[in-house]
């Protein structure tokens, strides 16, 4: 039987051999590499030293040490889209910090030792230099314990909305565990009162203000400032609940002032909308899953389904575990223990790390979706506790668009649209992200296809990115577009943007997938029928044809399967991952052939 973290592994592969002959064509130094490869080779060799390289250069005292560095910092922060931490002083071991455990002189692994004076002349010394380029350094954590060390955050404000770094973070967990709360506290800034009051200025919907419950994608941004300080509505201490619904941030407003932005994807808890939920994850592309775990429940529920499908697509997962306030001791403990021991188990396999000081909060985010290590975070709406440490972790997120590999700036454009609306005095407007490419205000581009497989010419009116208006956008991005002289009726998600030129992309209706059965009551047969998606595609597809030798798939089984779409077809391409789905999740697999 193969197991799902097997499968995932081929999965990567066959998706690295498919980007890698899309990218092909790509130029070549003369020594046979290619221009990514070297320029990834350089930014590593510089990379692992250059904090210690500046230091160096600043504590000579001299005005070429001070240039040479002001030339190092100004190198790091384009690459990191205008965002740096610099550690300075000697840095214990990951290890020891992320299973709490004291840290004694002899396991420093990192860094050069520094004085208390030295780290007071480097921090005056850097603040300078970067108010000179124009952004600011502020301080995340200090510790004099075993040795002086302290990590600075280093930000420039950037150029443009258009510009601005985004984090996608999408957030999950049971039926009332506390996810529209913890999002309302943390993107509006009051704390909660125990009754639902900071969750009615996220719903959409007069029955979800009566119920309580979310029941569509709601979205929303939390925006960070050059210095590390959350953007947040004047009102925020106001206990008024009219006055909480109406006075809050535009998205604009929050767009103009961030450095940085946060934008949430609020999905659905009850297992009623598992189908918005699902689509959520798959056609918002998040870089990381908040697993809200009500502290008084524990991880129950559709909270088991939803970090299944976040394993199954390979998003890093991070858990919140709310309302730590009312929840009895020995009931918090045994949430803890199971959250653990699930974490822990073969089908996880995750290293928990509990985020109880600013250096782990610090630390952890930048690497738990390298090393296979998942935050944990206690939380409580009400008295604030834990709420810092996890507004320092999602300040420090590494951006959404610099994943190079999912996201290709290089190539055609190919845009996915994920929400449809008809605006008056603008018409139709679309919502989705750019996979690849470029596209500007005033560009000629091609969208479907439609029931027949047709593609229809349209131009760009005007974009706007967070609700702010931009000129242009970049793959990795997620923007809205006003399209000339397209009725709303034949625009529909999932829907594909590519530029205009001689031969349309082609429509498919059948496809050949590899596809691991994850969970089934019987068998799956021939003609058997179940909601695809794949990526902001959700569809019907009929079974014709699979490779197994009897014929039917069960329970861990996997096997090559031939896919139909049933009403209408699709733009995929080969490398894309799917689910399918008849009530819970059924199958994960990857499209392996057009046909």
């Amino acid at each position: 039987m193969t197991t799902l973290r097997t499968f995932q592994h081929e999965i990567d592969e066959i998706q690295h051999r498919t980007r890698t002959a899309a990218t092909a064509p790509s130029a070549t130094t003369d020594n046979g590499v290619s221009d990514a490869q070297a320029s990834v080779e350089i930014e590593d060799e510089s990379l692992t030293d250059v904090d210690d390289q500046v230091q160096t250069q600043l504590l000579l005292r001299t005005v070429n040490g001070r240039e040479r560095a002001r030339d190092l910092l100004a190198a790091v922060l384009t690459r990191g889209r205008g965002e740096y931490i610099m550690r300075i002083g000697a840095l214990p071991p990951h290890a020891k910090i992320f299973a709490g455990e004291p840290v004694s002189p002899g396991d420093i692994q990192r860094g050069a030792p520094r004085t208390a004076d030295e780290v007071k002349l480097l921090h005056e010394e850097l603040t300078q230099i970067v108010d000179e380029i124009g952004g600011k350094v502020s301080t995340l954590y200090e510790s004099t314990e075993p040795q002086m060390r302290k990590a600075l955050l280093i930000r420039l404000p950037p150029p443009s909305v258009a510009l601005t770094p985004e984090v996608r973070c999408a957030v999950v967990g049971n039926v009332d565990s506390g996810k529209s709360t913890t999002l309302g506290v943390l993107t509006r800034g009051a704390l909660d009162d125990g009754r639902g009051r900071a969750r009615v200025s996220l719903f959409r919907h007069k029955h979800e203000i009566e119920s309580g419950r979310t029941s569509s994608v709601g979205m929303e941004i939390l925006g960070f400032g050059p210095s590390g300080d959350p953007i947040l509505p004047s009102t925020s201490h106001s206990n008024d609940l009219d006055v909480i619904r109406r006075e809050k941030m535009s998205w604009e407003d929050i767009s103009i002032q961030a450095s940085k932005i946060i934008s949430f994807i609020d999905l659905a808890g009850h297992e009623r909308y598992l189908k918005t939920t699902l689509y959520g994850l798959t056609s918002g592309a998040p870089s990381c899953v908040v697993l809200i775990v009500g502290g008084n429940a524990g991880l129950i529920g559709m909270s088991k389904e939803h970090l299944a499908i976040s394993l199954a697509l390979s998003v890093p997962v991070v858990v919140c575990i709310t309302k730590i306030d009312m929840t009895p001791k020995p009931k918090l403990e045994e949430t803890i223990k199971q959250v653990t021991k699930i974490l822990k188990s073969p089908g996880c396999r995750k290293t928990p790390v509990f985020v109880q000081s600013a250096e782990v909060a610090v630390e952890v985010s930048q690497v738990f979706g390298k090393e296979r290590l998942c935050p944990i975070f206690m939380t409580s709406n009400v008295t604030g506790e834990g709420l810092d440490y996890l507004r320092t972790f999602l300040n420090l997120l590494p951006a959404s668009e610099g994943d190079k590999e999912k996201f290709l700036a290089d190539q055609p454009l190919e845009y996915c649209v994920t929400e449809v609306w008809s605006v008056p005095y603008v018409g139709t407007v679309v919502d989705g992200i750019l996979n690849a490419g470029r596209i500007k205000t005033g560009d000629t581009v091609m969208i479907g296809p439609d029931s027949n497989g047709n593609f229809q010419s349209t131009m760009i009116k005007s974009i706007q990115r967070k609700r702010a208006p931009v000129n242009s956008a970049e793959a990795g991005q997620c923007v809205s577009l006003a399209l000339k002289r397209m009725r709303r009726s034949a625009v529909r998600k999932g829907m594909v943007i590519v530029h205009k030129t001689e031969t349309p992309p082609r429509a498919v209706r059948q496809f050949q997938g590899q596809v691991l059965i994850l969970y089934h009551n019987t068998t799956l047969q021939k003609n058997y029928q179940a909601m695809l998606h794949c990526g902001a595609i959700r569809q019907t597809v009929r079974i014709i044809a699979m490779d197994h030798p009897q014929g039917v798939l069960r329970t861990g089984d996997r096997a090559t399967v031939t896919f139909e779409f049933i009403s209408h077809p699709e733009f995929i391409k080969e490398g894309m991952k799917l689910l399918f789905r008849e009530g819970k999740t059924k199958g994960l697999g990857v499209i392996t052939k057009l046909l």
